[in-house]
């Protein structure tokens, strides 16, 4: 079978040379496996790594293509690469990804036991290692930090999920099921996987396949990350609802708990009203417990300890707190969003 491997980058000059040594190295016949790499307008010199790549290779893959995304939204991204791919199978890969050389191999092999949609664990990863990356590596690996999804950690064995990441598909399902909804931002996996699951599809995840992403190394970076993600699961609740969880909105009910304990402790002081005070006293006691036990926990579990690790305890309640309040604007932002897209619809069908 031949294999379309999808990257989109946008300014990812510095994580793309790992990247290239990965696919390189990759056990899959090199004259089966077609590149389709697509640039979502960087400001770096991603573009020109793309091509160097490219020229450099042209006569060792089956096909290289460089592609523009003039969007530069990740959706658009995405749907440019699958009508650019001719291969059986298209796998997606994020840019700031690292692939063991079996990982193309083994997607094939779980695609032709009969599978139609196939992954497995991604795990967090941290590019040039120091104590402090370590720690936002914890944080970020951490279930208290980023989700319960199956897909961030190893099992055993194989099993369908409702979603996964660095996923392959045979071609006849984006046939099927059509490309990704270009009017989500960071949901449009969640989205893509609901109707591919309504289509009567199975998302397969088998241990056999590994692949690392490599999460932001600084806490700004990684917070402007967690407010996005908050922002778009409250944007999506206008596209499709049904293809969140409960869990996406655990961060937006922590915050909206924290608004009302201190508006609560604040008509109490006014009005001389102590009762008032036992909400946030309550919350900020059971939040404060699980914080600190799951810090702990984290650090334990980690194979390699740092003085850094103890910052965890305030690191878990920024991002809880920043991906919250993402929700809560992307749900206050939801209204003006469908007026723009009505708009939008209507403009297009006049032309």
């Amino acid at each position: 079978m031949t294999v379309s491997l999808c990257i989109i980058a946008y300014n990812e000059a510095e994580a793309l040379p790992q990247l290239f040594d990965d696919i390189l190295a990759q056990t899959y016949p090199k004259d089966k496996t077609e590149l389709v790499f697509v640039d979502s307008g960087s400001r770096d010199k991603t573009r020109d790594i793309f091509r160097k790549f490219a020229e450099a290779n042209k006569n060792t893959y089956l096909n290289i293509s460089v592609c523009d995304n003039p969007k530069k939204l990740q959706a658009a991204g995405w749907n440019t690469a699958i009508k650019a791919a001719s291969g059986d199978i298209i796998i997606r890969l994020d840019a700031h990804a690292s692939i063991p050389k079996e990982f193309i191999e083994k997607n094939v092999k779980i695609i032709s036991e009969g599978e139609y949609i196939c992954g497995g664990a991604r795990p967090n990863n941290i590019l040039s290692p120091t104590p402090y990356k370590e720690m936002l590596l914890l944080a970020e690996s951490s279930m208290f930090g980023s989700s319960f999804a199956g897909y961030r950690r190893q099992g055993e064995g194989k099993k369908y999920v409702s979603s996964l990441f660095h996923g392959a598909y045979r071609r006849e399902v984006f046939e099927k099921v059509g490309g990704f909804n270009e009017n989500l931002g960071r949901t449009e996996d969640n989205e893509l996987h609901w109707r591919i699951r309504q289509n009567g599809y199975k998302i397969c995840q088998s241990d056999e396949i590994i692949s690392y992403q490599n999460i932001r190394p600084t806490l700004s970076g990684m917070l402007k990350q967690k407010y996005g993600n908050g922002k778009w699961v409250g944007l999506t609740l206008g596209v499709c609802p049904k293809c969140l969880s409960l869990f996406h909105f655990a961060p937006f009910c922590f915050a909206a708990a924290i608004i009302f304990c201190i508006v609560f402790l604040i008509i109490g002081i006014f009005c001389g009203m102590p009762l008032l005070f036992f909400p946030i006293i309550l919350l900020g006691g059971v939040y404060l417990t699980a914080d600190i036990i799951m810090s702990l926990a984290a650090v334990f579990s980690s194979k390699k300890k740092n003085a850094y690790m103890l910052l965890l305890i305030f690191i878990f309640p920024l991002l809880h707190i920043t991906y919250g309040i993402g929700t809560f604007v992307g749900i206050i932002e939801l209204p003006f969003r469908k007026k723009a897209l009505r708009v939008q619809q209507r403009e297009k069908l006049m032309m």
